[in-house]
């Protein structure tokens, strides 16, 4: 995840400047919000919040076309109610928690994330896998678990360290054998497994690396999942900034210049999903 929730880059600083009203923190609300000076709705550029005692918040777009429909955003008591009900075995959990510790541990999916991958990787009967940025191995691990005895894993990561620290967890984990830890830059693995003649031979993806980098990424995975295989793009909501005209450092540029071209690509089916920093869920066709 290379940050936070999704949500929470969006709303969960929007309590406890005020008892129960919004703040400005939020990129999506920061240019035309009027806090209120008790529980109420207020209305933002792109919909509607509502503040409760709870307190609980949700949005609605602007557009009537959507029939009103309301959407819950995040909390910490909510996210935390979220966690709580993650069934995260406890080498991931130790694993957790020693990232934590570490420089850039916000770069670790969240458990919540690492769950979702797990069961995309079992409702596909997923056997063959590749993901591209493995950092101290949380989501890898995850997908790890969660393989056949026959299942194969590619783990690309250009850092040393951090792959060495996973390394050591697929072997506490008793699955070291499934995996294949690669040290390098991704696109060199990938380019190297079309060239050997693995093309179409993989079922799951799953991209957490260098954003300015993700097209390249896509396709050459595009070239090496199988038809009806899927490919899980992290990040794509950039803390929120994809939303945020006011934002256009080349990164970000770069993250809404990738989901522009996601919408448009027929090659896949997609969903992004409000999950962690947002992914994107591909399907090949």
């Amino acid at each position: 995840m290379r940050i936070g929730t999704a949500s929470s880059s969006l709303w969960l600083r929007c309590f406890y400047i005020f008892p129960c009203q919004a703040a400005l923190a939020t990129s999506m609300v920061r240019r035309s919000l009027t806090i209120p000076t008790r529980p109420s709705a207020f209305r933002s550029d792109h919909g509607k919040c509502w503040c409760s005692a709870s307190p609980s918040v949700v949005v609605v777009a602007d557009d009537k076309s959507y029939g009103d429909k309301q959407v819950i955003s995040m909390t910490p008591a909510l996210y935390k109610y979220i966690l709580s009900n993650v069934r995260e075995p406890l080498i991931l959990r130790q694993l957790r928690e020693e990232t934590a510790s570490m420089r850039g541990s916000q770069m670790q999916v969240s458990p919540d994330q690492a769950q979702l991958l797990a069961m995309l990787v079992q409702i596909l009967g997923a056997k063959r896998c590749i993901e591209v940025g493995v950092y101290t191995g949380y989501s890898s691990l995850a997908i790890a678990l969660v393989l056949p005895e026959s299942g194969y894993l590619v783990a690309c990561e250009r850092d040393a360290k951090s792959l060495d620290m996973a390394k050591r967890y697929y072997e506490l984990a008793g699955v070291a054998y499934k995996v294949d830890a690669i040290h390098g830059l991704a696109s060199d693995t990938l380019k190297s497994l079309i060239q050997n003649g693995e093309s179409c031979s993989f079922d799951f993806a799953f991209v957490d690396a260098e954003k300015k980098m993700n097209q390249e990424y896509f396709e050459l995975l595009l070239e090496l999942v199988r038809i009806g295989g899927v490919i899980v793009i992290d990040n794509v909501l950039w803390h929120g900034k994809v939303a945020d005209p006011m934002v256009n450092d080349t990164k970000t540029i770069s993250i809404r210049n990738f989901n522009q071209r996601l919408m448009e690509d027929d090659r896949v089916s997609i969903s992004m999903v409000p999950i962690g920093d947002g992914m994107t869920i591909c399907r090949k066709r």
